[in-house]
């Protein structure tokens, strides 16, 4: 087959010549059309089909200069109409981050369509021109480097023109097209908005039917949609409510991408006038249908646009009515699941639904299709710990939703806020005003920088009843303009109450700020804000203790308390105070130790954490806020004390003591000194009706709190100090101080090289010592020695008598004993120093020694050496255990003694309860007893009383 001839138009430089004469002698004048058009025509042709389509041709043509006589072919093109403005109104110039990612044009190729505009149209000669001078420039602004050329040459006004006054559909195709591609890059971007193309590109959007135009059409919005500012501008000029309505009419599915593609866009950050235009062009409908889309594309780009859209208060409600709840709803869900993405593309849903619930219709619809149950997996989820303060903030809107609070009670949401009260800041992203809920009408307030968690919440508030209007909200409650002191409270409702417990505040914890009176003193709002209005409301029910009074949430509470940087919220303490003053919540307390918890952390200063390694702390801290805190305590206590001192209370605590659980009674018994006052109650009921006992019997058995020991201590301490209320409290010594001045010896004068008298007897140990003795003297001191020395026995007729299994060290303080001396020293020999185990030691030694041949005197001094120095006020607790594991009776009762001293700190009494359980063991009773001894002050010899159960 012979090869086809070559053609002029085969050759680049014969085509840019002609492309070159065209622009320099214009498209009409004096020549004849006939001989200029054909080869310029079939130059073009050449050009578009086969050089720039070409591998590199686009950089080869524009290497060869061929952009400039193109541009200029389309300037003269563009002279027949006046130029546009070159600003246009709602445009400014402005500099962008970056371009938008174009995806691949849509053919242009096609023959020219019939013209589609009222205006006249060009001749055929200049259409055809125009059709592929524009198709070339749409296939070369697909590189970048063409693109800058074209912004370089002033390619883009041209444009611009043509696209006002050449109303053809194909012309206004490639004119988009070619617009679209060079907003790919910031500058051509801007210099497009900055030039009016936006109204033109808006206005073939209405008129044009063809659905390739349509299509470079909104590819060319989407591209100038670059930018939160070019955004706006496009919403401002129009650009959205023509897309909507196209959507709305259901158009081919090319262009149904395209559509939803360009909106997406355009509903990013989305702006009040996009959202207006969106809804009134009706395509909330067709977005939430087009959710369920088979096309992957088109189904997320439409469920996005939703998330969008929530963004505006204005339009959620209609967002809602046309099923937009259960399609975000769903999807979130489907994200989250098993097979769902990542976190990164739950984002936005997340932020959609919780917008979603600050409008009344919207939040029945959600909590309808399980919404409740997804927030809260978003609370329980670790990983989504950045989206936490968003989810409480919208549960605030189901604050009188009481189905909703039931439904979010058992679903576990109170130990959750409890724990989000002193959790790390997430990344919130701020709320602009018209995020605000679209139940209420809009604030016509002065605009000024607020929290977003303040402005989402302020309309709320208002409708709610807590402030009257937002000149009441001051942004003060910001967390940026949070007062330096909180103020005083409020008026809430309080719980109903018996007895006079008073709902009221410490007065070191709400005194006013500098320049602040108490009428005008705002109380702050900081992002624990929404958790503790949810606790409030929850505490405000008739019965809260099932979700407030545990260990968790008081726990939360507490760590807010005492651990907020600044002044806590007076909220947070009034719901203390409502808890404690509620009689129902009596038991609630007793159970869970509650009690017990608010006076070692708010009285003592001692925190779960902080037991049994004490926690290191700012020493300024604590010392600033310890007063207040204890103060904050011992008035919850006293509220607990009115409601058990009353009636209703004195039946709650006996029906606990005597009917409860195994677990119950021992709750109440060790609760019982914290609450009770009264004599005739705390005697009837601990020592009366054995709640003592029960409680000293629990102590050897498994803890049923982590402070289970700690709270003990505290507890029979105090209840020490009921029974012996003019006890001193300075720490009473626990031995007899004798030890330190001692007597004179009476068995050192037989020691020396003249003893006085003459020593008629030795002694002789294992090791061979030989200690000397008066025979008659060490009769008389034990019944044993009387016996073995004067007696029948053959030690009687002996001068060398064998002490079998005794060290020299453990009969010192024998001898001595034998010989009269009463506190000269001796006895402190075999004892070792504090830190030295005394078991197997030559104290134990000495001790057994002194029992066995029957010395109490002996036996009694020795103890109260064991107690001198292992006992004393500077000892540490695990000296007692120590003392304890002798198995001694009177030094069990030292060790109970300095255990439970009104002058003892209270982590050591704790930990010396520690030791001596570890040291009983399974033998309770001996441990049982002394400190029974000890609390009830029964003296030496004395006998106890009636403490049967």
């Amino acid at each position: 087959m012979a090869t086809a001839k070559p053609t002029p138009t085969d050759s680049l430089s014969f085509c840019l010549a002609q492309l070159t004469a065209a622009a320099g002698e214009g498209l009409g004048g004096g020549k004849d059309t006939a001989t200029n058009e054909t080869p310029l025509g079939r130059a073009l042709l050449a050009l578009r089909t086969r050089h720039v389509k070409a591998a590199g041709g686009i950089e080869r043509f524009r290497a060869r200069g061929g952009l400039r006589p193109l541009l200029a072919l389309l300037r003269r093109a563009s002279a027949a109409g006046p130029a546009p403005s070159q600003v246009c109104p709602g445009s400014t110039p402005l500099s962008v981050q970056s371009a938008a990612s174009a995806g691949p044009a849509p053919s242009s190729d096609s023959s020219p369509s019939i013209a589609s505009s009222s205006s006249p149209s060009p001749p055929a000669r200049l259409r055809k021109t125009l059709d592929l001078a524009l198709s070339i420039l749409a296939n070369c602004c697909t590189e970048g480097a063409c693109r800058a050329e074209v912004r370089r040459l002033g390619g883009i006004l041209p444009l611009v023109t043509i696209l006002q006054y050449v109303k053809t559909d194909s012309i206004q195709n490639r004119t988009a097209r070619a617009l679209g591609n060079l907003a790919m890059e910031p500058e051509s971007c801007d210099n497009i908005h900055s030039a009016g193309a936006v109204p033109l590109l808006v206005e073939s959007l209405m008129a044009c039917q063809d659905s390739q135009c349509l299509q470079s059409v909104v590819r060319a919005l989407r591209n100038l949609a670059d930018s939160p500012q070019h955004r706006l501008a496009l919403a401002q000029q129009g650009a959205v409510r023509p897309l909507a309505e196209l959507l709305a009419a259901a158009p081919d599915p090319e262009l149904t991408l395209a559509l939803v593609r360009a909106l997406l866009e355009l509903s990013r950050g989305c702006s009040r006038a996009c959202a207006e235009q969106l809804s009134l062009g009706g395509g909330l409908g067709p977005l939430v249908s087009l959710a369920s889309h088979p096309k992957k594309a088109v189904r997320e780009a439409s469920i996005l646009i939703l998330a969008n859209l929530c963004a505006q208060g204005l339009v959620r409600p209609a967002l809602g009515n046309a099923g937009g709840v259960e399609v975000l709803l769903g999807e979130l869900q489907r994200r989250r699941g098993p097979s769902g993405a990542g976190l990164a593309s739950q984002q936005p849903l997340v932020r959609a639904v919780c917008l979603l619930c600050r409008e009344a219709i919207n939040r029945a619809r959600l909590r309808d299709a399980g919404g409740l149950e997804l927030l809260m997996g978003l609370l329980r989820d670790p990983c989504a710990s950045a989206w936490h303060p968003r989810v409480v903030a919208a549960l605030v809107g189901f604050l009188y939703d009481t189905g909703a609070l039931g439904r979010l009670q058992v679903l576990g949401l109170v130990p959750l806020l409890a724990g989000q009260l002193c959790g790390e800041a997430g990344d919130e992203e701020e709320e602009g005003r018209e995020a605000a809920s679209w139940d209420f009408p809009e604030e016509q307030t002065p605009e000024r920088v607020e929290a977003g968690s303040f402005r989402s919440l302020r309309s709320w508030l208002i409708s709610e009843g807590y402030a009257a209007g937002p000149g009441d909200i001051s942004p003060d409650w910001s967390p940026e303009r949070c007062p330096p002191l909180p103020p005083p409270e409020p008026a809430e409702p309080a719980s109903p109450t018996r007895g006079t417990a008073l709902l009221r505040t410490p007065r070191a914890l709400r005194t006013p700020g500098p320049g602040r009176s108490p009428a005008t003193t705002e109380e702050p709002w900081g992002r624990e804000g929404p958790a503790l209005l949810l606790l409030s409301r929850f505490s405000q029910a008739p019965d809260p203790s099932g979700a407030l009074v545990t260990g968790p949430a008081l726990c939360g509470l507490l760590a807010y308390v005492t651990g907020a940087p600044g002044p806590p919220n007076p909220r947070a303490l009034r719901i203390l105070a409502r808890l404690t003053c509620n009689p129902a919540c009596l038991e609630a307390f007793v159970r869970s130790y509650g009690a017990a918890l608010l006076r070692a952390w708010l009285v003592l200063g001692v925190a779960p954490d902080d037991w049994p390694i004490l926690r290191a702390r700012p020493l300024s801290r604590r010392s600033q806020h310890q007063y207040q805190h204890r103060e904050l305590g011992e008035m919850l206590l006293q509220n607990l004390s009115v409601q058990a001192e009353s009636p209703f209370g004195v039946g709650a605590l006996t029906h606990l003591l005597l009917s409860g659980s195994p677990e119950d009674r021992v709750a109440c018994a060790l609760t019982l000194p914290f609450i009770c006052r009264k004599p005739s109650l705390w005697r009837r009921l601990l020592l009366d009706q054995g709640g003592l006992r029960l409680l000293l019997s629990a102590l050897t058995q498994p803890a049923p709190h982590p402070l289970f020991l700690f709270f003990a201590a505290d507890s029979l301490s105090c209840l020490q100090g009921l029974v012996s209320p003019t006890r001193s409290l300075a720490f009473p010594p626990a031995i007899p101080l004798d030890l330190d001045l001692p007597s004179p010896c009476l068995y050192e004068p037989l020691l020396g090289p003249a003893p006085i008298p003459d020593p008629d007897l030795h002694f002789l140990l294992d090791s061979g010592l030989r200690l000397p003795a008066q025979r008659a003297a060490s009769s008389t001191a034990s019944p044993f020695f009387r016996a073995l020395l004067a007696g029948n026995f053959a030690e009687a007729q002996m001068d060398l008598v064998p002490l079998r299994g005794l060290s020299p060290s453990a009969a010192w303080p024998v001898l001595h004993h034998l010989h009269g001396c009463r506190g000269c020293g001796a006895s402190l020999g075999p004892i070792p120093p504090p830190g030295q185990p005394l078991l197997g030691s030559e104290a134990e030694e000495a001790l057994e020694a002194a029992g066995r041949f029957l010395l109490p005197g002996l036996e009694e001094e020795l103890e109260e050496a064991v107690g001198h120095i292992h006992l004393g006020p500077q000892c540490s607790p695990e000296s007692v255990g120590e003392v304890f594991r002798l198995g001694r009776p009177r030094l069990a009762a030292h060790c109970a003694r300095w255990t439970l001293g009104p002058g003892q700190c209270p982590r050591k009494r704790a930990l010396a309860l520690v030791g001596l359980v570890e040291a009983a063991g399974e033998e309770a009773g001996p441990l049982t007893e002394a400190l029974l001894t000890v609390v009830m002050g029964i003296e030496r010899g004395g006998k106890s009383p009636s403490l049967d159960y």
